[in-house]
């Protein structure tokens, strides 16, 4: 019984993502309907267009990606994107028709009718959570859920059948670890910050809200040789040495490989992200997101003393 109950429960290995409507389709001209003229307008105009297919959005072709990882698994761990919407379900339609339309296996979806749909993300068992709108973004972060505000920019081409590799890059502080040193910075300065840094060099940084979300993705990463590994990260940091090696020593702590680390000591990441491809990036400071949503979709990640409300 033991072995028949394993074998119906599925992969034992899993990465769930959790994505807002805004942020799979380009649904910019029905927001605006909503922003001018109320809900009734809005529901008006989702049921007229109804037969009009959405164009993709900013996260389209992250998410082509994350569910094209599934033929490379098999049954050996398994990739799902859930639809976590505003929309009602009548409204919602429309975007169950777009994925239908673009061949999305996207399956599980929660419509809110308006409410916040973020307290959804913990019932699916969401490792990372994706949307337009900054309130949801910060109730699932304080919730303890990796989470990011997908910044707006021009959808990424359609993805290329010979370039199937999902690169995905992280800011450090505030992201992958906590903001200890950060706040260190913000009060007292880059010198000070560099002592504390060198004189804690062993001592590994606490960790951040995106950990759990890495350390999902490097168990899918596990399941393949290192040169066949479908998902790439990188470390993309303002850090520089000497300040490097207490993240060289925390990630060793948690026994996790990134697979590329850019030590950039100030300067911009923009050409950098460029430079690797990344398919997403996400970062706490909005200045940074700024910079680099011109190359690279961009996640915000309002956590952390760079986004306390009266910073």
């Amino acid at each position: 019984m033991a072995s028949e109950a394993a074998t119906t429960a599925g992969p034992q290995i899993r990465l769930v993502v959790a994505i807002s409507s805004r942020a799979l389709f380009d649904l910019s001209e029905s927001h605006r309907v909503f922003e001018e003229h109320g809900v009734e307008a809005y529901h008006a105009y989702q049921v007229a267009h109804e037969g009009e297919v959405l164009a993709p959005g900013v996260a389209f072709s992250l998410v082509k990606k994350l569910l094209a990882l599934n033929e490379r698994l098999g049954d050996r761990g398994r990739v799902e994107v859930i639809l976590l919407s505003r929309n009602s379900s009548d409204t919602g339609l429309r975007v169950f028709n777009a994925i239908r339309h673009h061949g999305l296996a996207i399956h599980c979806a929660a419509f809110t009718s308006g409410a916040s749909p973020y307290r959804y993300v913990s019932a699916f068992g969401a490792h990372l959570f994706l949307s337009a709108d900054r309130d949801d973004v910060r109730q699932a972060l304080e919730a303890g859920c990796a989470a990011a505000t997908i910044l707006p920019a021009p959808a990424r081409p359609a993805v290329d059948d010979d370039d199937e590799e999902l690169r995905i890059a992280f800011d450090g502080d505030a992201v992958l670890f906590s903001d200890e040193s950060e706040r260190i910075f913000r009060a007292e300065g880059l010198a000070a910050f560099t002592a504390n840094e060198v004189a804690a060099a062993q001592k590994p940084l606490s960790d951040g809200p995106f950990k759990g979300f890495l350390v999902a993705l490097r168990r899918i990463q596990a399941l393949f040789p290192i040169d066949e590994a479908p998902l790439r990260t990188a470390l993309i940091t303002a850090r520089g040495a000497p300040t490097h090696e207490r993240v060289v020593r925390t990630l060793r702590a948690w026994n996790i490989r990134i697979d590329e680390s850019l030590f950039l000591d100030g300067l911009s990441k923009g050409p950098f992200l460029a430079a690797f491809d990344a398919d997403i990036f996400f970062d706490d400071q909005e200045h940074h997101c700024r910079d680099t949503q011109g190359h690279v979709t961009t996640g915000h990640v309002p956590h952390g003393i760079a986004n306390l409300r009266d910073a």
